[in-house]
Protein backbone atom coordinates (compact mmCIF):
# COMPACT_ATOMS: atom_id res chain seq x y z
CA UNK A 1 0.00 0.00 0.00
CA UNK A 2 2.84 2.53 0.97
CA UNK A 3 4.66 1.46 -2.68
CA UNK A 4 0.86 2.67 -4.40
CA UNK A 5 1.22 6.21 -2.11
CA UNK A 6 4.48 6.70 -3.45
CA UNK A 7 3.37 6.40 -7.05
CA UNK A 8 1.02 8.47 -6.50
CA UNK A 9 3.20 11.52 -5.21
CA UNK A 10 4.64 12.29 -8.90
CA UNK A 11 0.94 13.02 -10.10
CA UNK A 12 0.15 14.92 -6.94
CA UNK A 13 3.01 17.49 -7.89
CA UNK A 14 2.18 17.53 -11.47
CA UNK A 15 -1.59 18.27 -10.51
CA UNK A 16 -0.33 20.85 -7.76
CA UNK A 17 1.98 22.56 -10.29
CA UNK A 18 0.06 22.50 -13.58
CA UNK A 19 -4.07 22.49 -12.41
CA UNK A 20 -4.43 24.14 -8.68
CA UNK A 21 -1.41 26.91 -8.93
CA UNK A 22 -2.92 28.13 -12.36
CA UNK A 23 -6.63 27.94 -10.94
CA UNK A 24 -5.56 29.86 -7.81
CA UNK A 25 -3.94 32.25 -10.10
CA UNK A 26 -6.62 32.53 -11.79
CA UNK A 27 -8.88 33.20 -9.01
CA UNK A 28 -6.68 35.79 -7.70
CA UNK A 29 -6.69 37.85 -10.85
CA UNK A 30 -10.52 37.25 -11.19
CA UNK A 31 -11.36 38.95 -8.21
CA UNK A 32 -8.64 41.86 -7.96
CA UNK A 33 -7.83 44.92 -10.37
CA UNK A 34 -4.27 44.99 -10.38
CA UNK A 35 -3.52 44.50 -14.00
CA UNK A 36 -0.91 41.83 -14.92
CA UNK A 37 0.65 42.62 -11.52
CA UNK A 38 -0.34 41.54 -8.16
CA UNK A 39 1.27 44.29 -6.37
CA UNK A 40 -0.82 46.14 -4.79
CA UNK A 41 -3.83 44.12 -5.74
CA UNK A 42 -6.85 45.21 -4.21
CA UNK A 43 -10.68 43.27 -4.09
CA UNK A 44 -12.89 44.36 -7.32
CA UNK A 45 -15.46 42.71 -8.62
CA UNK A 46 -15.59 45.05 -12.12
CA UNK A 47 -14.47 42.00 -14.36
CA UNK A 48 -17.47 40.18 -13.81
CA UNK A 49 -19.51 43.65 -13.69
CA UNK A 50 -18.10 43.65 -17.13
CA UNK A 51 -19.80 40.16 -18.23
CA UNK A 52 -23.15 42.65 -18.63
CA UNK A 53 -21.78 44.67 -21.48
CA UNK A 54 -23.95 43.84 -24.38
CA UNK A 55 -20.58 43.09 -26.78
CA UNK A 56 -19.33 40.14 -23.79
CA UNK A 57 -22.91 39.08 -23.31
CA UNK A 58 -23.30 38.36 -26.99
CA UNK A 59 -20.64 35.99 -27.02
CA UNK A 60 -21.85 34.44 -24.25
CA UNK A 61 -25.12 33.62 -25.96
CA UNK A 62 -23.49 33.09 -29.28
CA UNK A 63 -21.01 30.36 -27.38
CA UNK A 64 -23.91 28.48 -25.52
CA UNK A 65 -25.94 28.19 -29.20
CA UNK A 66 -22.92 26.98 -30.86
CA UNK A 67 -22.52 24.35 -27.98
CA UNK A 68 -26.19 23.32 -28.50
CA UNK A 69 -26.41 23.15 -31.60
CA UNK A 70 -23.13 21.15 -32.18
CA UNK A 71 -24.33 19.02 -29.55
CA UNK A 72 -27.23 18.47 -30.86
CA UNK A 73 -25.89 17.47 -34.43
CA UNK A 74 -22.99 15.41 -32.83
CA UNK A 75 -25.72 13.29 -30.96
CA UNK A 76 -28.15 13.12 -33.95
CA UNK A 77 -25.21 11.56 -36.24
CA UNK A 78 -22.60 9.90 -33.27
CA UNK A 79 -25.94 7.84 -31.91
CA UNK A 80 -26.78 5.28 -34.60
CA UNK A 81 -23.38 5.59 -35.55
CA UNK A 82 -22.19 3.86 -32.15
CA UNK A 83 -25.13 1.57 -32.02
CA UNK A 84 -24.38 0.48 -35.58
CA UNK A 85 -20.74 -0.31 -34.21
CA UNK A 86 -22.58 -2.83 -31.32
CA UNK A 87 -23.88 -4.92 -33.72
CA UNK A 88 -20.73 -6.25 -35.60
CA UNK A 89 -18.55 -9.01 -33.69
CA UNK A 90 -16.27 -8.33 -31.20
CA UNK A 91 -13.76 -8.83 -33.65
CA UNK A 92 -15.56 -5.93 -36.07
CA UNK A 93 -15.85 -3.98 -33.03
CA UNK A 94 -12.29 -2.68 -32.44
CA UNK A 95 -11.66 -2.00 -36.47
CA UNK A 96 -14.61 0.28 -36.14
CA UNK A 97 -13.75 2.22 -33.53
CA UNK A 98 -10.14 2.66 -34.71
CA UNK A 99 -11.49 4.27 -37.82
CA UNK A 100 -13.62 6.61 -35.28
CA UNK A 101 -10.87 7.65 -33.57
CA UNK A 102 -7.88 7.93 -36.65
CA UNK A 103 -8.81 11.67 -36.71
CA UNK A 104 -8.19 12.79 -33.48
CA UNK A 105 -4.77 11.15 -34.08
CA UNK A 106 -4.13 14.25 -36.32
CA UNK A 107 -2.84 17.58 -34.96
CA UNK A 108 -6.66 20.08 -34.37
CA UNK A 109 -4.65 22.70 -36.21
CA UNK A 110 -4.23 20.43 -39.10
CA UNK A 111 -7.83 19.30 -39.33
CA UNK A 112 -8.72 22.66 -39.13
CA UNK A 113 -6.67 23.74 -42.06
CA UNK A 114 -8.12 20.96 -44.03
CA UNK A 115 -11.73 22.02 -43.88
CA UNK A 116 -10.01 25.55 -44.84
CA UNK A 117 -8.74 23.95 -48.21
CA UNK A 118 -12.40 22.19 -48.22
CA UNK A 119 -14.98 24.83 -47.95
CA UNK A 120 -13.43 28.02 -49.06
CA UNK A 121 -14.47 29.43 -52.34
CA UNK A 122 -12.08 27.78 -54.57
CA UNK A 123 -11.81 24.78 -52.20
CA UNK A 124 -12.73 20.79 -53.06
CA UNK A 125 -16.99 21.28 -52.06
CA UNK A 126 -17.28 24.32 -55.12
CA UNK A 127 -15.12 22.25 -57.04
CA UNK A 128 -17.85 19.28 -56.75
CA UNK A 129 -20.33 21.23 -56.83
CA UNK A 130 -19.46 23.44 -60.31
CA UNK A 131 -18.37 19.37 -61.89
CA UNK A 132 -21.86 18.97 -61.28
CA UNK A 133 -23.02 22.02 -62.69
CA UNK A 134 -24.70 23.20 -59.07
CA UNK A 135 -24.49 26.60 -57.58
CA UNK A 136 -21.26 27.24 -55.43
CA UNK A 137 -21.87 28.35 -51.92
CA UNK A 138 -19.96 30.85 -49.62
CA UNK A 139 -19.76 29.22 -46.83
CA UNK A 140 -16.28 29.95 -45.20
CA UNK A 141 -15.96 32.40 -42.04
CA UNK A 142 -19.74 31.95 -41.16
CA UNK A 143 -21.15 30.29 -38.40
CA UNK A 144 -21.64 27.39 -40.71
CA UNK A 145 -17.85 26.85 -41.73
CA UNK A 146 -17.66 26.95 -37.48
CA UNK A 147 -19.96 24.42 -36.44
CA UNK A 148 -19.18 22.12 -39.45
CA UNK A 149 -15.21 22.26 -38.15
CA UNK A 150 -16.73 21.63 -34.35
CA UNK A 151 -18.68 18.41 -35.00
CA UNK A 152 -16.14 16.81 -37.14
CA UNK A 153 -13.65 17.66 -34.73
CA UNK A 154 -15.68 16.72 -31.64
CA UNK A 155 -17.57 13.88 -33.22
CA UNK A 156 -15.72 11.07 -31.45
CA UNK A 157 -16.39 12.30 -28.06
CA UNK A 158 -19.89 11.76 -28.35
CA UNK A 159 -19.87 8.36 -30.48
CA UNK A 160 -17.33 6.57 -27.91
CA UNK A 161 -18.85 7.36 -23.75
CA UNK A 162 -21.92 6.39 -25.97
CA UNK A 163 -21.11 3.46 -27.44
CA UNK A 164 -19.04 2.39 -23.81
CA UNK A 165 -22.51 2.31 -22.54
CA UNK A 166 -24.57 0.26 -25.48
CA UNK A 167 -21.56 -2.32 -25.47
CA UNK A 168 -21.91 -3.31 -22.13
CA UNK A 169 -25.79 -3.79 -22.45
CA UNK A 170 -26.99 -7.90 -22.03
CA UNK A 171 -28.45 -8.52 -25.40
CA UNK A 172 -30.71 -10.73 -23.58
CA UNK A 173 -32.51 -7.83 -22.05
CA UNK A 174 -33.73 -7.17 -25.75
CA UNK A 175 -35.18 -10.54 -26.23
CA UNK A 176 -36.72 -10.17 -22.87
CA UNK A 177 -38.56 -7.06 -24.06
CA UNK A 178 -39.57 -8.70 -27.41
CA UNK A 179 -40.92 -11.81 -25.64
CA UNK A 180 -42.84 -9.44 -23.05
CA UNK A 181 -44.54 -8.78 -26.05
CA UNK A 182 -42.52 -4.79 -26.86
CA UNK A 183 -42.13 -3.94 -30.91
CA UNK A 184 -38.90 -2.42 -32.38
CA UNK A 185 -39.53 0.89 -31.49
CA UNK A 186 -40.71 0.06 -27.61
CA UNK A 187 -37.68 -2.32 -27.21
CA UNK A 188 -35.27 0.76 -28.30
CA UNK A 189 -37.13 3.47 -26.36
CA UNK A 190 -37.25 1.10 -22.91
CA UNK A 191 -34.33 -0.74 -23.17
CA UNK A 192 -31.18 0.54 -25.37
CA UNK A 193 -31.53 4.19 -25.50
CA UNK A 194 -32.18 3.61 -21.54
CA UNK A 195 -29.16 1.51 -20.80
CA UNK A 196 -27.37 4.26 -22.88
CA UNK A 197 -28.34 7.31 -20.86
CA UNK A 198 -25.01 7.53 -18.69
CA UNK A 199 -22.87 7.58 -22.40
CA UNK A 200 -25.27 9.87 -23.87
CA UNK A 201 -24.36 12.27 -20.62
CA UNK A 202 -20.87 12.31 -20.80
CA UNK A 203 -20.87 12.43 -24.58
CA UNK A 204 -23.24 15.64 -24.39
CA UNK A 205 -21.50 17.13 -21.56
CA UNK A 206 -18.06 16.33 -22.97
CA UNK A 207 -18.70 18.17 -26.62
CA UNK A 208 -20.93 20.94 -25.08
CA UNK A 209 -18.10 22.22 -23.05
CA UNK A 210 -15.26 21.60 -25.86
CA UNK A 211 -17.53 23.58 -27.97
CA UNK A 212 -18.09 26.59 -25.92
CA UNK A 213 -14.78 26.93 -25.44
CA UNK A 214 -13.10 25.95 -28.12
CA UNK A 215 -10.80 28.56 -29.90
CA UNK A 216 -8.47 26.98 -32.28
CA UNK A 217 -11.66 26.30 -34.73
CA UNK A 218 -13.59 29.88 -34.28
CA UNK A 219 -10.99 31.66 -35.05
CA UNK A 220 -9.64 29.54 -38.60
CA UNK A 221 -12.96 28.72 -39.93
CA UNK A 222 -14.64 32.34 -38.57
CA UNK A 223 -11.55 34.48 -40.16
CA UNK A 224 -11.68 36.47 -36.43
CA UNK A 225 -15.57 37.14 -36.97
CA UNK A 226 -17.13 34.74 -35.21
CA UNK A 227 -15.47 34.91 -31.53
CA UNK A 228 -16.70 32.22 -28.82
CA UNK A 229 -15.92 32.48 -25.20
CA UNK A 230 -12.26 30.67 -25.92
CA UNK A 231 -11.84 33.12 -28.38
CA UNK A 232 -12.65 35.93 -25.88
CA UNK A 233 -10.51 35.03 -23.34
CA UNK A 234 -7.47 34.11 -25.91
CA UNK A 235 -7.95 37.66 -26.85
CA UNK A 236 -7.98 38.89 -23.28
CA UNK A 237 -4.36 37.50 -22.42
CA UNK A 238 -2.59 37.80 -25.46
CA UNK A 239 -4.07 40.81 -27.27
CA UNK A 240 -5.14 43.24 -25.23
CA UNK A 241 -3.89 42.49 -21.74
CA UNK A 242 -6.78 42.59 -19.26
CA UNK A 243 -5.27 39.41 -17.71
CA UNK A 244 -8.36 39.71 -14.76
CA UNK A 245 -11.21 39.97 -17.36
CA UNK A 246 -9.67 37.11 -19.07
CA UNK A 247 -9.47 35.24 -15.52
CA UNK A 248 -13.02 35.93 -14.83
CA UNK A 249 -14.19 34.25 -17.56
CA UNK A 250 -12.02 31.62 -17.42
CA UNK A 251 -13.37 31.33 -13.64
CA UNK A 252 -16.98 31.29 -14.48
CA UNK A 253 -16.10 28.86 -17.44
CA UNK A 254 -14.32 25.99 -14.54
CA UNK A 255 -17.65 26.61 -12.39
CA UNK A 256 -19.91 25.56 -15.13
CA UNK A 257 -17.29 22.49 -15.91
CA UNK A 258 -17.37 21.30 -12.46
CA UNK A 259 -20.94 21.89 -11.80
CA UNK A 260 -21.74 19.85 -14.89
CA UNK A 261 -19.42 16.94 -13.72
CA UNK A 262 -20.99 16.99 -10.24
CA UNK A 263 -24.63 16.82 -12.09
CA UNK A 264 -23.27 14.25 -14.01
CA UNK A 265 -21.70 12.09 -10.98
CA UNK A 266 -25.11 12.42 -9.20
CA UNK A 267 -27.78 11.07 -12.44
CA UNK A 268 -25.15 8.80 -13.70
CA UNK A 269 -25.83 4.90 -11.91
CA UNK A 270 -22.48 3.66 -13.10
CA UNK A 271 -20.82 6.24 -10.40
CA UNK A 272 -23.16 4.68 -7.63
CA UNK A 273 -21.63 0.59 -7.83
Amino acid sequence: MKHFKNMSIPYILWALAFIVAPFILIIIYAFTDSGQSLTGATFSLDSFRDMIDPLYATVFIRSFETGVITTALCFLFGYPMAYFITKFSERVQPVLILFTTIPMWINLLLRTYAWIGILSNNGILNMILKLFHLPQVSIMYTGVAVNIGLICNFLPFMILPIYTSLSKMDPSLLEAAYDLGANKIQAFTKVVFKYSIPGVLNGVILTFLMAISAFVIPKLLGGGQYTLLGNLIENQFISVGNWNFGSAISFILAIVILLTISFLKRIDPDDEA
